[in-house]
């Protein structure tokens, strides 16, 4: 159950909201709240969510976060976090991304699922997930938390809306047929040099565990994955943080690359 009365949610999410559009860094709302709960911090991401919709914000996809086995462990927390992406986070293919709108972004390599069926948890499994996949293809979150030298709690970061600020998906789009998602490599370079490498198996040991896992997750506050959701399943290779004037370039196995420039 939730701690936090509807005005503390309201004033929390406005609060969050508030550092992301403006861009500065505020104390993680634990230590003013210690006593809010996890639904308490879905309550205020949700909040979030509503309050860019009633601006005329669409939300064009979802995103998974902490989905390695790692940063879980690190992280001491026994599930991922999800977050929404509203229709300014996406930055085209090659596109620039202005690094004066953000805090502190990090870039991570990751694989979008767009879905072709609804997806409702609970019980939804990998077979489910793929049964229900039109295709995949690769994606660069930026991820940029609003809590002061990217230092949080699983609560304080689910309310932040998991640290979500810009995505950019691009190279090829592929059945989940024709690809072996869990040896899947990805290999990612800033500024001409290989800083990180990784597998489709650093994501929850597959990669479609992690759609999975959402399902599942918004079951449990009755919502779904409706057909024709982008999902971006968390990062396969460690965040990687970059300055004004960087550009990257992402790698993937059979599908091609992803790339733009912080600006």
């Amino acid at each position: 159950m939730g701690e936090l009365t509807k005005q503390e949610v309201s004033q929390l999410a406005e609060h969050l909201e508030k550092a992301e559009l403006e861009a500065y860094e505020v104390t993680k709302i634990t230590n003013d709240f210690p006593h809010m709960t996890y639904e308490d911090a879905f309550d205020i991401q949700w909040e979030i969510r509503r309050r860019k919709q009633e601006r005329g914000n669409k939300i064009v996809g979802m995103k998974m976060g902490l989905t390695s086995w790692a940063k879980m462990a690190q992280m001491g927390v026994e599930v991922p976090c999800y977050g929404f992406l509203a229709d300014y986070f996406a930055i085209p293919d090659g596109g620039e991304i202005k690094h004066d709108e953000l805090i502190h972004p990090k870039i991570e390599a990751e694989l979008a699922f767009v879905t072709k069926a609804p997806l409702k948890g609970p019980g939804i499994h990998i077979g489910d997930v793929l049964r229900a996949t039109d295709f995949v293809m690769p994606a660069v979150e930026v991820i940029d938390s609003r809590y002061k030298d990217f230092k949080f709690d699983l609560k304080s970061v689910i309310a932040d809306n998991s640290s979500s600020s810009r995505f950019i998906a691009g190279g090829n789009a592929k059945p989940v047929s024709k690809l072996d998602l869990k040896t899947l490599g990805v290999v990612m370079e800033v500024n001409g040099e290989v800083v990180q490498l990784g597998a489709g198996a650093a994501v929850l040991g597959h990669p479609a565990s992690s759609v999975a896992m959402l399902a599942n997750m918004l079951g449990e506050r009755g919502e779904e994955i409706p057909a024709g959701t982008f999902i971006m399943i968390g990062a396969i290779t460690a965040a990687v943080q970059v300055n004004k004037g960087d550009s990257f370039v992402v790698r993937y196995q059979d599908l091609g690359t992803v790339s733009g420039k912080f600006v």
